[in-house]
């Protein structure tokens, strides 16, 4: 089992936002998590990148437990791409994208041609390679995106964690950075855990949802078990309908209103 979480809770002082939540993650596989505006999804991701601890439970990475990890270990084996990424500093996009190697590299050593050889081809593949001279601090919120994309991508970790990666995105580069990070898992059995907030999309790309309401989850499984419009009532409270599309090969969702 890759990610193990048995029971987990987690408060901010006396508000209690993850409440006993348990779930397994498999290698080779995109998950999707869902739910509605603050109830526990980013702070889920916090507790599974040891940003944060859980206030009771635990949770194991590859059979041990996370918290035993180094960071340094750890960020050889998982990379985020967070939901917002401030930063100040007059770093070019490709300093950046950089960054990614940086749990590769010997300390005090520079990057070697290897290093220098996949932060050129991430850029490429995410069509960042044209502004990488260009400060971070003077990229659109989109560019700016895509190079913290690509810095996660040159990470080369077995997991790929996205909290709502693509919201800054248009629908072109929301696709292309969804099937970037799609071939990863099919083709070299990589794992992306990723918070999302389009139905439709989580559908066309996910293997498996989990649904969290309130700190709880309410819902996880295959997409065809568990995307249906008794759990999107009971998670999002709306009124949907769900039905196989045959141009995207994948179920999808229509709200009524």
């Amino acid at each position: 089992m890759l990610f193990s979480v048995k029971n987990i809770s987690y408060a901010y002082e006396s508000r209690k936002v993850i409440k006993a939540l348990s779930v397994n993650f498999e290698k080779g596989k995109f998950y999707g998590i869902m739910g509605p505006n603050g109830c526990g999804k980013t702070t889920f991701l916090d507790l599974l990148t040891k940003q944060i601890k859980p206030a009771t439970g635990k949770i194991y990475y590859m059979g041990k437990n996370l918290f035993k990890y180094s960071r340094g270990k750890l960020s050889r084996e998982i990379a985020l791409v967070p939901q917002n990424f401030y930063i100040n500093f007059s770093f070019t996009a490709k300093d950046i994208v950089m960054m990614g190697r940086y749990p590769h590299i010997p300390r005090f050593s520079a990057p070697c041609e290897k290093d220098l050889k996949i932060v050129d081809e991430i850029m490429v593949k995410t069509d960042t390679y044209k502004f990488k001279n260009r400060l971070i601090t003077e990229l659109s919120g989109g560019e700016r995106q895509r190079v913290v994309f690509a810095r996660a991508l040159a990470q080369d970790t077995p997991v790929l964690i996205l909290d709502e990666a693509t919201s800054n995105f248009d629908i072109n580069f929301t696709i292309s950075m969804l099937d970037i990070a799609y071939k990863r898992v099919v083709n070299e059995n990589k794992t992306v855990i990723s918070v999302m907030q389009d139905i439709n999309l989580a559908a066309a790309y996910c293997h498996d949802l989990v649904f969290i309401n309130s700190g709880s989850i309410v819902a996880q499984g295959p997409v065809d078990d568990v995307l249906n419009s008794a759990t999107i009532k009971s998670v999002f409270n709306v009124d949907a309908r769900v039905f196989d599309e045959p141009y995207s090969q994948s179920k999808q969702v229509v709200f009524k209103h």
